[in-house]
């Protein structure tokens, strides 16, 4: 790092902003952080320039009966954990983001096309929530590149296209899921699962794996039936282990599309116990 970390207030940042004598990368966090957002914070600042990372638990992505109220919030463990490794970290207030309060703001709506599937589906509200808050720290910030994971990849897909259409001029990056030695993706809901359920977790990545594989060869596997055949499956393998899915599957890995001939990715979500876990995989067609 070129200076010690800061910690900065919002009406620090603007200052902190103008100062720095090149770009700026973000890194936009909930805290409670792990490996997985540690790797992305790294990944951020491998080019040697100015790396700043926003911690806020944000109220309008979270439904009326969904766990805001309970989300993990580590700020004091966060700050260790980022030492060394970012020139700044911003604790925004919800004042500072929601001048009017979260209710009486501006509202950016995320397309029913990208918004209204997969997770959107099962979580409605939520898309417009991450695109509200992100804007937001976007005009704060006025990032040059952001950095994000792509075991959210519906939101990862969601925020390149809000940045495409306004025209932000940031690039978005994205970095693999970092899992656990059991292939268990990292999350800061993982600390929801009980031992015997967390023994269970696994199971969502490696039935991914499985489906990816089948679905990648023969040439004929790929076909839209045999894509719909193959996710029915998923659930049933799911729902067998103890999960609750809520779905499985393919989609255009660009667009979030109906899967075609293109670039396929596999996604899914299902809950377990108090916890509602998501993955993702490539597939790779030969």
């Amino acid at each position: 790092m070129k200076d010690p970390q800061r910690l900065l207030e919002t009406a620090e940042l603007a200052a902190w902003r103008l100062a720095r004598n090149g770009p700026i990368h973000f890194v936009p966090t909930m805290g409670n952080l792990h490996a997985g957002h540690l790797a992305l914070v790294d990944a951020a600042a491998a080019e040697g320039v100015a790396v700043i990372v926003s911690i806020f638990v944000n109220p309008t992505q979270f439904g009326p009966d969904e766990d805001f109220e309970r989300y993990p919030r580590t700020v004091e463990d966060d700050l260790g954990l980022l030492r060394g490794r970012c020139n700044a970290v911003w604790l925004p207030a919800v004042e500072d983001l929601y001048p009017l309060g979260p209710e009486r703001g501006f509202d950016v709506r995320v397309p029913e096309a990208l918004a209204g599937i997969l997770c959107g589906a099962h979580r409605p509200g939520h898309f417009d929530g991450v695109a509200n808050v992100v804007l937001r720290l976007f005009q704060h910030v006025r990032p040059h590149r952001a950095v994000f994971g792509e075991k959210d990849y519906q939101q990862l897909t969601i925020l390149r296209r809000l940045v495409s259409d306004f025209a932000l001029g940031i690039q978005v990056d994205a970095e693999p899921t970092v899992r656990e030695a059991d292939g268990l993706a990292m999350s800061s809901r993982n600390r929801y699962l009980s031992d015997a359920e967390r023994r269970i977790a696994p199971a969502l990545y490696r039935t991914l794996v499985d489906l990816a594989e089948q679905a990648a060869e023969p040439e004929d596997s790929s076909s839209p039936g045999t894509l719909r055949a193959l996710s029915r499956s998923g659930m049933e393998r799911l729902a067998a282990c103890g999960f609750e899915p809520e779905y499985v599957e393919f989609r255009d890995a660009g667009t979030l599309g109906p899967a075609g001939s293109g670039p396929l990715r596999l996604l899914a979500a299902a809950r377990l116990g108090p916890a509602r876990l998501i993955d993702n995989v490539v597939v790779s067609r030969h």
